[in-house]
């Protein structure tokens, strides 16, 4: 019986050193900010976070500490479940966020309105951080996009 596990614990090292944890997923940026839906409450908008993980290991993802900023003004935060990082593979998660209606016509905001309704576009920017786990290890991705996006009148 000790040299079953002896040969078992082998083959586990010899498989976990096979493996590339070599580093953490690359993330490339955010992609696809658009509006999805307005109402008279709220105006949904969605982006994707787009990574590439070259390792054999996939680990976690949580997006909890992203602000969304329309015209420099914070308007509202992401916060989601976990998302499973595929193995050697290049994925998304999505980043969509609902924007009460009243807090984008606020007095806070009205300037950054006023310029958007001549210039016919609004600023969205996402910042934040989207931290990533594997095996007790973390790793926090700063995120800083800005997408100038065209409204119509």
């Amino acid at each position: 019986m000790k040299v079953i596990g002896k040969i078992f614990v082998l083959m586990l090292m010899v498989t976990f050193i096979g493996c590339t944890v070599n580093e953490t997923p690359d993330f490339i940026g955010i992609k696809n900010i658009k509006v999805l839906e307005s109402t008279k409450t709220y105006v949904t908008i969605k982006g994707d976070a787009l990574f590439n993980n070259p390792n054999d290991i996939g680990g976690k993802l949580k997006v909890d500490r992203i602000k969304v900023l329309i015209n420099g003004n914070e308007m509202a935060s992401v916060s989601s479940h976990s998302f499973e990082v595929p193995v050697k593979k290049e994925f998304t998660i999505p980043l969509k966020v609902n924007v009460p209606y009243d807090s984008i016509f606020s007095n806070n905001n009205i300037g950054g309105i006023i310029g958007s309704l001549f210039a016919k576009k609004i600023e969205v920017r996402y910042l934040g951080e989207i931290d990533y786990e594997v095996f007790g290890f973390s790793y926090s991705y700063n995120v800083d996009e800005i997408e100038n996006m065209k409204i119509k009148l």
